[in-house]
């Protein structure tokens, strides 16, 4: 049995990969492009979380969804990567991981103000 140095797997090497390639991409063609994501987090931004949280497979999937809702007649505004994966989703029903129509974003509650007595 071969020793490899802890903290190197070829499990998690899709992710690193990924992680590079989309570092990457921020560091040169999104400079030249420009900033012009729809969301917050960027897509880039997004995508890379989901990936880290919830590896490549399913994390890949979830952000081509969020790609795929960046554009004119998409979605937009604050979208957070969840914290789970989606109810039905499985490897083999890929299109189950990613979010196709809406966004993921804390409820908005506004608090009572008391009418100040003085």
């Amino acid at each position: 049995m071969r020793n490899r140095p802890q903290g190197i797997t070829t499990r998690h090497l899709p992710r690193r990969i990924a992680h590079m390639a989309i570092r990457s991409y921020q560091l040169t063609l999104s400079g030249l492009i420009g900033r012009q994501c729809r969301h917050l987090p960027s897509c880039s931004e997004y995508t890379d979380e989901a990936i880290q949280k919830h590896g490549f497979w399913a994390g890949g999937w979830m952000g081509a969804a969020r790609i795929c809702r960046c554009g004119p007649f998409g979605t937009s505004g604050l979208d957070l990567v969840s914290e789970t994966l989606p109810d039905g989703s499985a490897w083999y029903k890929p299109w189950a991981y990613g979010r196709w129509r809406s966004v993921n974003a804390p409820a908005i509650t506004c608090e009572a103000v008391e009418p100040d007595g003085g």
